[in-house]
């Protein structure tokens, strides 16, 4: 009786209940399934999502409950009973988009890894609660300088990432947010003490609009 109840079940084990996390990424395979990447507390979980009308909207930014059901047949787990937890702004139009193109990023950062701490979550979630009230892109570059000093590559000394040499009164930014002196690297300047400032509150209140908008444009180069 039991080697039948085995048999029966053998191609479907479920090891998991229900997680949450946000949608970094998908990738359509065969006859409209997806493959579809959320990031959760502890890691990025890639899942097979079956097409079917009956299945709820799955979108890049989405925080959405899963069950990640495990087949044997399979190494990847199949993702069921998606529930969307929404947020107020996510049917604004502008924020959103802006949302999935600073989620987006994290995909690439954080694909080679294995297990991840808590942090990454965390910090989406407190982006996402001032995403709707707040100037997006600067709560993207305030989220950003977190990761920066979390992971240990926030340069607070100001020399030129190339040269070496003191940046002075302007520098020119590069991806993760490294400044070059104006000899080295050509593109948008912002003050030294603007950054510094930036750097030791994680608060965009002092930087001018223009600066936000060189910084965001910086941010999308990856983080």
């Amino acid at each position: 009786m039991v080697a039948t109840y085995l048999n029966k079940y053998k191609y479907t084990i479920n090891l998991e209940i229900f997680v949450q996390g946000y949608i970094l990424n998908t990738f359509p395979v065969k006859d409209e399934d997806m493959i579809v990447y959320i990031l959760t507390e502890n890691s990025l979980k890639s899942t097979y999502r079956f097409y079917g009308a009956r299945h709820s909207t799955i979108q890049v930014g989405y925080k959405i409950d899963f069950e990640p059901h495990h087949n044997i047949k399979s190494n990847i787990p199949m993702l069921r009973n998606v529930l969307h937890l929404a947020h107020p702004w996510n049917a604004n139009r502008d924020r959103m988009l802006l949302w999935q193109q600073f989620v987006m990023l994290f995909y690439p950062h954080l694909k080679e890894l294995g297990h991840l701490e808590g942090f990454y979550l965390k910090l989406l979630d407190w982006s996402a609660l001032r995403w709707g009230k707040q100037n997006p892109k600067r709560v993207a570059i305030e989220s950003y300088i977190k990761l920066l000093k979390s992971e240990g590559r926030l340069n607070r000394e100001f020399n030129c990432f190339i040269c070496n040499a003191p940046t002075k009164e302007e520098a020119v930014i590069a991806r993760s947010f490294l400044p070059a002196c104006n000899s080295c690297l050509h593109g948008a300047k912002i003050k030294t003490k603007t950054l510094n400032s930036l750097f030791k509150s994680n608060s965009s209140l002092e930087i001018s609009d223009e600066d936000v908008e060189n910084l965001w444009l910086t941010l999308l180069e990856g983080l």
